[in-house]
């Protein structure tokens, strides 16, 4: 499989595949809450099914979700979901421990605390 990334940038999000050592631009649409950056598909890691996931979906293919949390993107299976979260939106992931199904929230905002 050829190495993948999600480049967001001008509010639109591109799926770039690398040829020959070149990135070639395979689909582009709109962002949506995804913030502007370069994301490696190909260094996501498999979640841990006793987590919980919060953070913006950054693509979806056949077989995975691809979602960041912090500076780690996690991959989750595409089969573990009934309903698929839409690309571009902020969702907490989390398994149901007993059928191992995804469950899906919308992302819990990060409350900032102020401080003198």
């Amino acid at each position: 499989m050829s190495k993948q990334r999600v480049l967001v940038m001008n509010g639109q999000r591109v799926l770039q595949s690398e040829e020959a050592g070149k990135w070639k631009n395979d689909n582009v649409d709109k962002a949506g809450s995804i913030k502007p950056g370069i994301y490696p598909l190909y260094l996501s890691k498999g979640p841990d099914k006793t987590t919980a996931y919060n953070g913006a979906i950054i693509h979806a293919d056949k077989e995975s979700i691809y979602q960041q949390v912090g500076k780690q993107i996690f991959k989750h299976n595409r089969q573990s979901f009934d309903k698929l979260p839409e690309v571009g939106s902020e969702k907490n992931i989390s398994y149901d421990q007993a059928s191992g199904k995804a469950l899906i929230a919308d992302a819990e905002k990060q409350a900032r605390k102020l401080s003198r």
